[in-house]
């Protein structure tokens, strides 16, 4: 079942989530028939614990 991000500010411009057998799903909610990235388990834990303690902040 596919998820939209609970930070989604409600304009359908944001990124559902899918946990799969081997992998977690991503793709835009704006384009549901459009391609899917596709991540390990590990690789996307990793990615959100990154974003989450702010270590993936934008620079100038």
């Amino acid at each position: 079942m596919w998820r939209t991000s609970s930070r989604s500010g409600g304009e359908g411009d944001c990124v559902e989530v899918a946990g799969f057998a081997d992998s977690v799903g991503v793709r835009d909610s704006k384009d549901r028939q459009g391609p899917v990235l596709t991540f390990a388990p590990d690789a996307w834990t990793g990615f959100v614990r990154a974003t989450c303690s702010g270590a993936l902040t934008s620079r100038p």
